[in-house]
């Protein structure tokens, strides 16, 4: 059944200062604060957390609407002003993170950045104030963590939770049970590009209505049968768009509890009456969230059309409250990023004992280079490498001939959950240039400081790769992986070489290739 009574008391009214034992604690020492930062396409958000005996205390919050979609210009580039206007948000938001530790504090862009062909400049300009790294998230990885954040902030209920967020760009769709989600969807319709398309002149007519309410439809067609079929308990709402319809229909008494279908006929009627966002008068509804509200309602009204909804409860919780919690599980973070890897091998049926050969020899010749290479300052060198080992032969179900260009496009552009946008263009990076020609200049493409330890990494994964070609048992031990600067050395055990002549070719046809790269490969044997 969808939909759930008036009198479920499995919502939370409200997302209380402190969170208690109704929902599932973190464990940490006390005292630490925790950061998060949301650079969404309407309003830049930021929460600061303090953990105490595993719950958290909410410290300070605050949010600006900057209407970064709305900056947008026909070539999907970021104007100056907006960026200006998003730069003065997020210095007065580096004034409040100043204190807190770099690994701490996580900050995530949204659909905005994920389309602006600009978003790069913006990044680096945005990082300086901040001071903080940025990272852009996809689609899918924004629905699972809103979903986290939400699934803190209602109490636990038999069956499954619908959640449905709606941003400035884009809203999210996400059926989980507990705290897992099970279905994730990121649709490219949100308040701002809805109001931007539709209602840019502030005018509201009925026929404005349809045309916002049938576009948002039709977005939403593909997978209105799938969730319907799945089915929930209950339906929660989050964002600002969500709880600010929530207020309206609860303080013009449209309904006594949520979001009901009716309530939201009768605002839209309301505001198709008034005619003009300039003059509309809602209990509820700030000057500043107006203009972007009509694209909003239009939007939830398709997504209750759509999914047949009677009822929904807005939760304060959203993706800032998703980013805390998974920062601070970062078990859970890494058993999320294993269940991503662990259903693209199976879904591209990859050899899985090559795998463990490849990963094996990648940790042994890790832990060799690390300290000399400089690979040990970040964990997520090491991370970002073993990801690569086990997902670097997914292209072999396309073709055998270039695969690694056919891998590095799955990973590249799949949904990969528990990675952010760099992280996955870090791994796809990698996975390119894990044999043939090794093209550094790729690797300028991920940022600065990136090129040398991807680089060095890229050398780590074809050495193992070459190392493991013969695809059998015969685990090779004793290989000593020395390193000093470009220069990299190979030594094996007395008579190796000797016995495998196909891996020593390999090897020679290797060292030309790091020589073009501006590497050089000794190869000698141990006596």
């Amino acid at each position: 059944m969808m939909g759930t009574s008036i009198s479920d008391p499995c919502i939370f009214r409200g997302f209380p200062d402190l969170i208690g034992d109704t929902i599932n604690t973190l464990t940490s020492e006390s005292g630490h604060y925790l950061a998060a930062v949301d650079l969404g396409s309407n309003s830049f958000h930021m929460k600061v957390v303090r953990v105490i005996d595993g719950k958290i205390e909410r410290i300070d919050r605050i949010r600006e609407m900057v209407r970064l979609a709305s900056g947008l210009d026909e070539h999907n580039c970021l104007d100056q002003v907006t960026m200006d206007r998003a730069l003065d948000c997020l210095s007065r938001f580096g004034e409040r993170l100043r204190e807190i530790p770099p690994h701490r504090v996580k900050v995530v862009g949204t659909n905005t950045l994920r389309k602006a062909d600009n978003a790069n400049v913006f990044i680096r300009l945005a990082e300086k104030v901040l001071g903080h790294s940025i990272e852009v998230i996809g689609g899918q990885e924004e629905a699972r963590l809103v979903y986290l954040g939400v699934s803190h902030s209602v109490r636990r209920c038999d069956g499954q939770t619908l959640v449905i967020d709606i941003g400035g760009g884009s809203t999210e769709l996400i059926i989980g049970q507990g705290y897992e989600p099970r279905y994730l969807e990121s649709l490219f319709v949100g308040c701002v590009s809805q109001s931007i398309k539709y209602f840019s002149d502030g005018k509201m007519t009925a026929k404005r209505f349809r045309k916002a309410i049938t576009d948002a439809r039709l977005t939403l067609e593909p997978i209105e049968k799938a969730y319907r079929k799945s089915g929930w308990k209950m339906a929660v709402g989050s964002s600002g768009t969500i709880r600010t319809i929530g207020k309206v229909v609860m303080n013009h008494q449209w309904s006594d509890d949520g979001i009901s279908a009716d309530s939201l006929s009768l605002l839209q009627q309301a505001m198709i009456d008034c005619g003009d966002v300039g003059k509309l008068d809602l209990e509820g509804l700030s000057k500043d969230r107006a203009p972007v509200f009509p694209g909003g309602v239009a939007t939830l009204v398709a997504v209750f059309q759509g999914l047949k909804l009677d009822r929904l409860w807005p939760s304060e919780g959203a993706l800032r409250e998703g980013l805390l919690y998974d920062m601070h599980g970062v078990k859970e973070h890494d058993l999320v990023r294993e269940t991503t890897i662990a259903a693209l091998t199976s879904r591209y049926q990859v050899d899985r004992h090559q795998v463990e050969r490849v990963v094996g020899v990648c940790r042994s010749l890790y832990s060799q280079a690390e300290s000399a290479w400089g690979l040990d300052e970040k964990n997520s060198y090491q991370e970002c490498l073993m990801c690569a080992a086990q997902l670097h032969e997914v292209g072999l179900a396309v073709a055998h001939s270039q695969y690694h260009l056919h891998a590095e496009y799955i990973v590249r552009y799949s949904d990969l959950l528990g990675f952010t946008w760099s992280e996955q263009g870090m791994v796809a990076a990698l996975i390119r240039a894990h044999r043939s020609k090794l093209d550094v200049d790729l690797f300028a493409e991920l940022g600065d400081g990136l090129v040398t330890p991807m680089t060095r990494l890229a050398v780590i994964l074809r050495v193992a790769v070459l190392l493991c070609r013969g695809r059998t048992n015969d685990m090779l031990e004793d290989v000593v992986f020395s390193v000093e600067g470009d220069a990299v050395r190979l030594q094996f055990p007395a008579q190796w070489l000797e016995q495998n002549a196909l891996t020593l070719a390999d090897l020679k046809r290797e060292k030309k290739y790091l020589n073009a790269a501006g590497l050089s490969l000794k190869i000698a044997s141990l006596y």
